[in-house]
């Protein structure tokens, strides 16, 4: 990390310290997102940057190689936790973290939630269908149908999840949850 300027050598130390658990901590919870502790460390570092760093600052002050920057900022990119920004005067690229972290939950969980609804409603549906027409071809075969019920019931139970998972996306993408669970609650009565 880059030293402070105008504080004595003590509270350097004192906000490092804390700056450090907090970038120890963040790369700890990353998994959460997919992502790889020493990414969630880069993250951390950049999170206490008051400035767009290049991938070689990156480098520098986490001692890992340019590659390994590059793959790490843009796994971040990706997922929007970190932007790519531009500078007048600068002709490499610089990054700085995004520090809506509603948006980046919101945009994180949106991305992912909706691909595997999209792939499991899909697989829901084909199933649906086909054990439907199975179940009409043969109407009077109890056995055939005893099996097809408690399936299609349980096909059913899983689709009616899934629509309200997107309704779900749905309020994350447009902002709506925060109607529901705002950004900013009361705190409770004594604290």
């Amino acid at each position: 990390m880059e030293s402070i300027q105008g504080i004595s050598s003590e509270q350097e130390v004192i906000i490092q310290k804390a700056r450090k658990r907090v970038i120890e901590s963040i790369g700890k919870n990353m998994e959460l997102y997919g992502i790889t502790q020493s990414i969630g460390h880069l993250y951390g570092l950049l999170f206490f940057q008051n400035h767009p760093m290049t991938l070689d600052k990156m480098g520098e002050a986490m001692e890992m190689s340019k590659t390994s920057m590059s793959t790490g900022v843009r796994t971040l990119v990706d997922l929007k936790m970190v932007n790519k920004v531009w500078e007048k005067g600068s002709r490499k690229d610089l990054y700085e973290v995004e520090l809506d972290w509603f948006q980046t939950f919101a945009d994180y969980f949106s991305l992912k939630w909706r691909k595997a609804l999209e792939i499991n409603l899909s697989a829901l549906r084909k199933s649906k269908t086909e054990l439907c027409k199975l179940c009409e071809q043969s109407p009077d075969d109890t056995a055939l149908q005893a099996v097809l019920k408690p399936d299609l019931d349980k096909i059913d139970e899983a689709i009616r999840y899934y629509m309200w998972l997107d309704r779900l996306i749905d309020a994350l993408e447009s902002g709506e949850i925060y109607n529901l669970v705002p950004k900013d609650a009361s705190p409770p009565p004594g604290q």
